[in-house]
């Protein structure tokens, strides 16, 4: 399925009358079209703040990045273009719910690669009765799972139905608080509507914000609006954790819990989900700093989970090279990666020795 949000017209679109509120002012200092930084994601999941880590060599590998066939402001090519000319030579494309970007990029007719493409998803599951989680989510990457499990796309449809729910209802919501973005939502479903099974999330509605010039940046829409507690934040519908662990294994996929900064302190959930079917679990991400992956990489190992790593890339305010200059995640995770999923033996390249 393309975007395909319904938008009300006519006088639907109207603002309502808010006589006991004062309109919003734009913030006409912002550049049109200025996306801002996107802090809010590392903020949202504890970067820490410790002694950061030193990569002893270029990362050849990313299993954890975005185009806009979800969240993300790079078209899946240009995403792999990017990642190969910083020296990635294994990149996975894990959009939220949604296959689409890797479907383009491995069709039949589509020009060679100029990277290994592992097929992933990430899906912001609703982690409903596990309490000091942020926003009550876990998100789980889907690494390797299978293009052609038509049962795993009706689940990732569904998921995209949600979101398609969730997108409408906070842009109704911003429209009353006095914050009509229709115009700037029109252009952005303008612009990306043609993909098919693209997927919706706060962070095209943050930059619409900004276009409006309601925000000054992703991440100032997201703190002041989007995020829980905020007024235009929605809560999130669609699987819980084992429901999303056991869709990924069903497809092939390896699960694996991302981004998950408290996993040494609530290892007893960490084993929980290992025990539902979590085999791998995100040990290097880019905003964690020294201990924290050494915390991490022991949990994995006591848990014997695979330990997974990249940079999250999405783009707004930095290049996919500045992202990688901070991210480190050794050889052997795709190696091992690889050899877990079962699929023919990875060569990595470097100059001193192939992997």
């Amino acid at each position: 399925m393309a975007f395909d949000r319904r938008l009300p017209t006519g006088a639907d679109r109207r603002v309502p009358a808010t006589p006991d509120r004062r309109t919003p002012v734009r913030r006409d200092d912002v550049p049109a079209g200025d996306t801002g930084s996107f802090r809010f994601r590392s903020n949202a999941y504890r970067s820490t703040q410790g002694e950061p880590v030193v990569p002893p060599y270029p990362s050849r590998v990313d299993l954890h990045t975005h185009s806009c066939r979800s969240d993300g402001i790079l078209e899946p090519m240009e995403l792999v273009a990017a990642a190969a000319a910083a020296g990635v030579q294994v990149l996975a494309l894990a959009d939220h719910d949604t296959l689409a970007g890797v479907r383009e990029l491995c069709a039949p007719g589509h020009a060679p690669l100029p990277l290994e493409l592992l097929p992933a998803v990430e899906i912001n599951s609703v982690a409903r009765g596990i309490p000091q989680l942020w926003e009550g989510e876990l998100h789980i990457l889907g690494l390797g799972v299978d293009l052609h499990d038509h049962v795993f796309e009706a689940t990732l449809e569904r998921q995209r139905l949600f979101r398609v729910s969730r997108f409408d209802r906070i842009v109704d919501r911003l429209r009353q608080l006095g914050y009509p973005i229709d115009a700037q939502v029109d252009e952005m479903l303008l612009a990306h509507g043609p993909a098919s099974g693209a997927s919706l999330g706060r962070p095209q509605i943050a930059r619409c914000l900004v276009a409006a010039r309601y925000a000054s940046s992703v991440d100032d829409a997201m703190q002041r609006l989007l995020v829980r507690g905020k007024p235009a934040y929605m809560p999130r519908e669609g699987l819980g954790p084992v429901e999303a662990v056991s869709a990924i294994r069903a497809a092939g996929g390896l699960p694996s819990l991302a981004h998950f900064a408290d996993a040494y302190d609530r290892r007893e959930l960490v084993a929980e989900l290992a025990n539902s079917g979590v085999g791998g679990l995100e040990v290097h991400y880019r905003h964690f700093d020294r201990d924290t992956v050494a915390d991490l990489a022991g949990v994995a190992r006591e848990l014997r989970l695979v330990p997974t790593g990249g940079s999250d890339y999405h783009g707004d305010g930095e290049t996919y090279a500045e992202a990688h200059a901070a991210l480190f995640v050794p050889d052997e995770d795709a190696t091992d990666l690889f050899a877990l999923l079962g699929r023919r033996h990875l060569t990595i390249r470097s100059e001193a020795s192939s992997i």
